[in-house]
């Protein structure tokens, strides 16, 4: 199995992403093409101990940058590394594509480069959250920040297959993002979204709100982009922050410093809890094809985790899946 890797996406590319792609390719028994600066790529490379056999490169002139428009750079740079690499999945020379770079740049060239699978009227990234009972999946993030109450209803399926297939919950409940669990409250876009939703085959326990997202009340959270991206944006934040409030407050008497040394297991077990580089990288459901994206902090154990993903998405055919679930829903 071939992974496209765009070596030139994210905070700390090239380095990091190389780094990551050498582990996946150690752990994962999978090859792997890095797409970008090949001179660059490959004085990293030869740095490194790699599997030379299983790790090749695509050179690509051009990157996208975090701060540049999505649809004009994806239109102007047709020689990116998210270009290309997506083209690459598009001729069949891979089976899957990850990048940690521009999320609107991958949203937009995947659409126009592989399309959306029969169905599908927009794509949603998924990202995976834990939670007092697990973990929960929500999706939208950021792709489509002014959706139709029928792509949310379209979320839930894919969501629901993504669940079902990937992550192994036979039957996992369905929340629809408000601001209050009255069927009466939000706007009439959420109303409208909520009817489809009831009427749906889906495990659907209805409206939830932020405080429900984290305690595990439903398995799936549904929401547009631009809230979607919000809720994540603020999660990590106070994820961090929480992190350092506690290493500040511990740290400022002899007796704290003596109860990190004793609880050091449960702080480690817990940092890996809310460690997003552990669950890897986010699925872009809906478009016709396998692609990954991954926070653009990402370090190398997040970079191997996400081609994890997306190895794991393309044995367990989970496109197919989503097209039988399109039909019966």
């Amino acid at each position: 199995m071939k992974i496209i890797v765009d070596a030139m996406g994210g905070d700390y590319a090239p380095d990091t992403i190389i780094e990551g792609a050498i582990a996946a390719v150690k752990e994962c028994k999978i090859e792997v093409i890095l797409v970008g600066d090949e001179p660059r790529i490959r004085a990293i490379l030869n740095k490194r101990r790699y599997d030379a056999d299983n790790i090749s490169v695509y050179p690509a002139q051009e990157v996208i940058e975090m701060s540049e428009s999505a649809a004009i750079s994806v239109r102007r740079k047709r020689n990116s590394s998210i270009v290309v690499g997506l083209n690459l999945i598009k001729e069949g020379k891979g089976e899957a594509f990850f990048s940690a770079g521009n999320t609107g740049a991958v949203v937009c060239a995947a659409t126009l480069s592989l399309g959306l699978l029969p169905g599908i009227e927009r794509a949603g990234i998924a990202i995976i959250a834990p939670s007092l009972k697990g973990i929960s999946l929500i999706i939208d993030v950021g792709a489509n920040i002014d959706p139709k109450p029928i792509q949310l209803l379209q979320y839930g399926i894919m969501a629901d297959a993504y669940l079902r297939y990937i992550l192994g919950n036979p039957n996992p409940k369905v929340g629809l993002l408000n601001i209050g669990e009255e069927q009466s409250k939000g706007t009439e876009f959420l109303k409208e979204a909520y009817e489809l939703l009831e009427r749906s085959s889906l495990n659907f326990i209805g409206n939830i709100e932020g405080k429900d997202i984290f305690h595990g009340k439903s398995d799936i959270v549904i929401c547009d982009g631009f809230v979607g991206n919000i809720a994540l944006k603020v999660s990590e934040s106070l994820a961090e922050a929480m992190q350092e409030f506690l290493k500040r407050h511990l740290r400022s008497n002899l007796l704290g410093i003596l109860g990190m040394v004793l609880l050091r297991t449960s702080f480690l077990g817990f940092k890996r809890q809310m460690d997003y580089s552990e669950y890897g990288g986010a699925p872009l459901l809906g478009i016709n094809g396998v692609v990954i994206i991954g926070h653009g902090r990402s370090n190398a154990n997040a970079i191997k985790n996400a081609i994890r993903v997306a190895k794991e998405e393309v044995e367990r055919k989970f496109n197919e899946k989503i097209l039988e679930a399109i039909k019966e829903k």
